[in-house]
């Protein structure tokens, strides 16, 4: 797929910088939408680069007891995609340009002025609302990509070329665990950029990074010209500069959806928690961005 979307224009333009993008990762109506929307602004002014919107979800995958807390509450509250799409609706199309996130090719009605949305989605969501219907839905909306966690890049060819024709990226996961021959199929269907998974295992807020990964990445950067951003286990500044040189950049969500969990309770100051999840994305901002 050609450079055009605003994925790989986003990370074009980092490239040419020699910045590395952070992508923080939230769960989609938790505490509810409202603060769902406050919080990406709030992403959004503290400079990130893109930001993944996790779908609430019954049984996900590979997401640790953080995340999976983070879903469960969201599903109580009767969160459901459309929902969902009408937020970052309202988010991409703004009533200025401080509140406004862009949205993806072909959606005129909003202008491009924020970090771009990946929607974090089970496949069995899309299946159920239908493939071409929940991609427009998604377009239309002002989500720049997908992440199908469940959904093998070998089985794609249904939803892969409806996301294209939509001017959506299909993002692809390659966990250390994959097989290279196979890895290699799953770059080849990928677009926008690969997520490398960076443990075996599930997301959370680990330590350090594992040795591996290096050569992983290397590797990875052998065979393909797509940017390479690296999740799972990354959770403060100091593990970014391992990664300088080896990848293009990193997403962080245990580390963010453990603080605004704090929100769900009716005795925090929700204001300073805010504040902190914005300071904290800030200096990860920072790390990247070198």
């Amino acid at each position: 797929m050609a450079s055009t979307t605003r994925i790989a224009q986003t990370f074009d333009r980092l490239q040419t910088e020699g910045q590395m993008a952070f992508m923080p990762f939230l769960t989609a109506g938790d505490p509810d939408l409202n603060w769902t929307k406050r919080l990406v602004r709030e992403l959004a002014a503290a400079g990130v680069d893109l930001i993944e919107l996790g779908f609430p979800y019954s049984d996900p995958i590979a997401d640790g007891p953080v995340i999976q807390a983070s879903y469960t509450r969201a599903l109580e509250r009767d969160v459901h995609v459309s929902d969902i799409f009408d937020a970052v609706r309202e988010l991409t199309a703004g009533d200025s340009c401080e509140t406004s996130l862009g949205a993806g090719p072909g959606n005129e009605r909003a202008a491009a002025t924020g970090p771009p949305i990946v929607a974090m989605v089970s496949y069995s969501i899309i299946f159920r609302s239908g493939p071409e219907r929940f991609v427009t839905r998604a377009a239309e909306s002002g989500v720049s990509g997908l992440i199908v966690p469940d959904l093998p890049a070998d089985e794609a060819d249904l939803l892969a070329p409806i996301a294209q024709d939509a001017g959506l990226d299909l993002v692809q996961l390659i966990a250390p665990t994959t097989p290279r021959e196979r890895a290699e199929r799953i770059l080849a269907a990928a677009s926008g950029f690969v997520y490398c998974i960076s443990v075996a295992g599930t997301t959370g807020e680990r330590d350090r990074l594992p040795d591996e990964l290096t050569d992983q990445l290397r590797w990875l950067r052998s065979k393909t010209n797509l940017p390479l951003a690296v999740g799972f286990g990354i959770s403060r500044p100091e593990h970014v500069e391992p990664l300088r040189g080896l990848a293009d950049g990193v997403i962080v969500g245990s580390a963010i959806v453990r603080r605004a969990e704090r929100l769900n309770d009716p005795n925090a100051d929700s204001e300073q928690v805010l504040a902190e999840i914005g300071e904290f994305a800030g200096a990860m901002v920072r790390a990247c961005h070198g």
